[in-house]
């Protein structure tokens, strides 16, 4: 299960980041905005680190609590 979290945190993280960089300026011009860059360089190293970590976290529960 470890292994599973820790795939699913290298592939969702960067995907999530991707498609808010896509999505995020598709709305503010949609909605005829400028967006300061601040809005779309939210993520820092660690926090990116911290959320793939939450894959393994969530999977390793998921796993005891069908083992239990």
């Amino acid at each position: 299960m470890a292994g599973v979290g820790l795939a699913a945190g290298a592939i969702a993280v960067p995907a999530v980041v991707a498609l808010h960089a896509y999505i995020l300026p598709a709305m503010a011009s949609a909605a005829g905005t400028g967006l300061p860059a601040g809005y779309l360089n939210v993520y820092r190293p660690a926090e990116l680190a911290l959320l793939a970590l939450a894959g393994l976290v969530i999977a390793a529960a998921g796993a005891m609590l069908s083992a239990g």
